[in-house]
């Protein structure tokens, strides 16, 4: 079994356009949540999200491109080149053969789906771009960020709605450390913010009008951010020998059913991802010193996860910081888990901790450290990343210091 280090890390969400604004902002408690800025939002009932603002296509790519990439895919594309950049590899012969892409979304093309049927159905046309499905299709992003940097390994995506990223990350993880390959590009995307998405997702009624607050007794529901994170996934021995910079190691992983109910959450689901993890790490609960939460701001996710938290440490949940950063940039729906996994970084190599913004009242329910409001200073070797999905599939990612 290969150790398997993060060496490469880019981003572009609500709170930066980069890996290092974003991590100051997680560090400041910054809120990216705001109104949102698309076309009929006075026909939503839910009118703010953690969008991603000051951002031109045009200065990005050519008519081209915007042809065949989805909003989804340029944000793919643009955290892809940071995070190959910061690693240094370069993809070719034998690395290009092997080397791969895993990526997570949920919704794939939502902006093109919402775009064409808007042109259909209201506009009339009989006629779409024949670029369409190419653009909308969930392996849009994977196959356009193998095709810019020659991964001729293996490349797919993975859509478990709230727990994509984390699974393809699990994906890309396991490939490595069984010796398939020695470098891998994971992480996910997402890009919901248009009318036709959110509208969807004003149907479930679990949407906050007016913030994220996640384990704060007067939450009032999840808020929708947008962007991605992508990782530069290398085995350790190949990564040590080039002189990389290693910014963490992913250490565990595991992944559940609830086999229970389509969008209520089960305890015992998520506390057997969580285990399972550890026990693929071969970790203890008292190594773990802080936990990003999947922590949505719904009271159904947040006090099953504070459950599964206090089963599975049992005394150490007392000693453990949890925070959830979605109530900063949103929850990027299938792309979340991988903007969370920088907070993950940043708790591990800066020893800063995430805070939990918007927290005005204790929970008796979620009775844990959840970093109320301020970033924390603390030295912490071993971090978990939670994801608890729609159809009850779960997915956490255990961490370590190197």
């Amino acid at each position: 079994m290969k150790r398997v280090v993060i060496t490469g890390a880019g981003t572009i969400n609500a709170l930066g356009h980069t890996v290092t604004d974003t991590l100051k902002a997680m560090a400041e408690g910054v809120c990216g949540i705001g109104p949102l800025n698309i076309r009929d939002v006075d026909r939503l009932s839910i009118q703010i999200g953690g969008q991603v603002t000051d951002y031109d296509p045009e200065a990005e790519y050519n008519r081209q491109q915007i042809a065949l990439y989805d909003r989804f895919t340029q944000f793919t594309l643009i955290a892809a080149r940071e995070a190959i950049a910061q690693s240094g590899l370069v993809f070719e012969g034998e690395l290009g053969n092997e080397a791969g892409v895993v990526l997570g979304t949920a919704g794939g093309g939502v902006n093109t789906w919402d775009e064409n049927y808007r042109s259909v159905y209201e506009e009339g046309k009989n006629r779409v771009h024949p670029f369409v499905v190419p653009k909308l299709m969930n392996n849009a992003a994977a196959s356009h960020v193998s095709m810019a940097y020659n991964l001729k390994g293996p490349s797919f995506t993975v859509a478990t709605a709230c727990a994509s990223s984390n699974h393809a990350m699990g994906q890309a993880f396991q490939l490595v450390r069984c010796g398939a390959s020695r470098a891998m590009i994971a992480g996910g995307s997402e890009s919901m913010l248009c009318f036709g998405g959110v509208k969807a997702w004003e149907g479930l009624r679990v949407m906050s009008k007016d913030a994220c607050r996640p384990f704060s007794a007067n939450r009032n529901g999840m808020v929708q951010g947008e962007g991605s994170a992508v990782f530069v996934f290398e085995e350790y021995e190949h990564a040590k020998a080039r002189g990389a910079e290693i910014l963490a190691e992913i250490v565990g992983f595991a992944m559940t059913s609830d086999a229970a109910d389509i969008v209520m959450p089960s305890m015992q689901g998520a506390a057997r991802a969580i285990s399972g993890a550890l026990r693929d790490a071969r970790l203890n609960p008292s190594d773990v010193g802080y936990i990003n939460a999947h922590g949505t701001g719904t009271a159904a996710n947040d006090k099953t996860e504070c459950a599964a938290v206090a089963q599975v440490f049992g005394h150490h949940a007392d000693d453990l910081m949890i925070s959830s950063t979605k109530s900063m940039h949103g929850h990027l729906i299938g792309g979340t888990g991988a903007v969370e996994l920088l907070a993950c970084i940043m708790a591990l190599k800066d020893g800063i901790i995430a805070p939990t913004i918007n927290y005005d009242e204790p929970d008796p329910e979620c009775a844990l450290d959840v970093v109320p409001n301020e970033a924390r200073n603390a030295d912490v070797d071993v971090v978990l990343s939670n994801a608890f999905a729609f159809g009850g599939l779960n997915a956490v990612l255990a961490l370590r210091k190197v």
